[in-house]
């Protein structure tokens, strides 16, 4: 199992400082081991919420893939025509990396800045985003927004416009705690409902 670039960082400063505490520990006795256990547990929660497993499941003609971990909040129509949204809640407990639901070219990224509710609420629709449009063949699209959550507020954006991308292929993160928003047009035929546990790049959201 892989983990996540920003993981990578944070893994590797709590080590250092669980090694900088080993070290007190030895020429100053009880003064070092509060940051050993400190510096432990936060590369062992680092390495767990960072984690990004390889994901090979092969998708049949006319799926279309779950972008990401969690459990399904809500389907149906949001009031925007000709349009199908899923939204999906992400735990601290879930994969946190976000991947591509179909084959196709990144026609369009747009970040918003927004208010921070939390992620499993309806206002969350309003909070800092990150929207990412999929084009592809027979003029279908899928579009993925990253919202955060109310406790960290990060979002990273793997891939660029003009970028062609597989279907599972990794386009991003959301940090600790978030929703992601599933935009399809509406003549796509769901397969989840609220209250599904989902597995991005091993879900089948729907079909074409």
């Amino acid at each position: 199992m892989g983990f996540a670039p920003a993981g990578t960082k944070l893994i590797t400063g709590g080590m250092i400082a669980a090694a900088a505490g080993t070290i007190l520990l030895v020429w100053t006795r009880w003064v070092g081991l509060p940051l050993v256990f400190l510096g432990l547990f936060f590369a062992a929660f680092s390495a767990y919420f960072f984690r990004d497993p390889e994901r090979d499941r092969i998708f049949a003609p006319g799926e279309i893939s779950c972008p990401a971990d969690g459990t399904v909040m809500s389907v149906g129509n949001e009031g925007v025509p000709g349009v199908k949204v899923v939204r999906i809640f992400l735990s601290i407990f879930n994969v946190h990396v976000q991947r591509a639901p179909m084959e196709g070219r990144i026609e369009k990224i747009k970040y918003t800045k927004g208010k921070f509710a939390v992620a499993y609420k309806s206002e969350a629709a309003n909070n800092q985003r990150n929207l990412i449009r999929i084009g592809g063949e027979y003029g279908r699209f899928v579009e993925v927004e990253q919202i955060t959550g109310s406790i960290a507020r990060r979002i990273a954006c793997y891939v660029k416009e003009g970028q062609d991308v597989r279907i599972g292929s990794r386009i991003g993160m959301i940090y600790f705690g978030s929703q992601v928003a599933v935009y399809l047009p509406e003549n796509a035929r769901l397969l989840i409902h609220p209250g599904d546990k989902v597995t991005g790049a091993e879900t089948v959201l729907g079909l074409w």
